[in-house]
């Protein structure tokens, strides 16, 4: 009996199925990639204005920067100045841990100042200007003798240039607390 229903089975006629009835409209075309127009500006105004980190004078002497903008009449929103301040403060820190690896031994005031002084005149060398010119103040900072090294930074050639921020910074250098103003 089993024998008889298989070949019973294989004999019937298949039912339709309804996939197999035919379309009568023509299949679509695949969707055409998504074209990223933003992506697509950017490259364009990449073209056409050029990319550059510093400021120059553009073809109708507006002082611009970056990607063509134009700081005379636009200028910086809040944000890009946040960002930007941001940015040159991590600076200023890896400058000092580049060159001047035991400031982060100093109490925060003092790393305050060295990071003021260091995004002020950036770290610069030994004989060429900068914080790392300051070497005698330095070694004071170094060893402990906070008043030494005020009285050094109030003598230097950039106390007279900066006036009260050098003032400010050098009362904080010497007693390692904030200015009051």
């Amino acid at each position: 009996m089993m024998l008889r229903q298989m070949l019973e089975s294989f004999l019937r006629p298949a039912e339709p199925v309804a996939d197999a009835i035919p379309n009568k409209t023509p299949p679509k075309p695949p969707p055409k990639p998504a074209i990223d127009h933003d992506a697509r500006l950017i490259e364009q105004l990449r073209l056409h204005e050029g990319e550059r980190r510093k400021p120059y004078r553009d073809t109708v002497g507006k002082l611009t920067i970056g990607i063509g903008r134009n700081l005379d009449d636009k200028g910086l929103r809040r944000d890009e100045i946040e960002y930007l301040l941001a940015n040159d403060i991590a600076d200023a820190r890896a400058d000092l841990d580049r060159y001047l690896p035991w400031w982060r031994g100093l109490d925060p005031v003092r790393q305050r100042v060295l990071i003021d002084m260091v995004f002020n005149m950036g770290a610069g060398s030994p004989k060429g200007g900068g914080l790392l010119s300051f070497v005698n103040t330095l070694s004071n900072i170094r060893q402990g003798r906070y008043a030494e090294a005020a009285d050094m930074m109030m003598a230097s050639k950039w106390a007279q240039q900066v006036g009260r921020r050098a003032v400010r910074l050098a009362t904080m250098m010497r007693t390692g607390m904030d200015y009051t103003e």
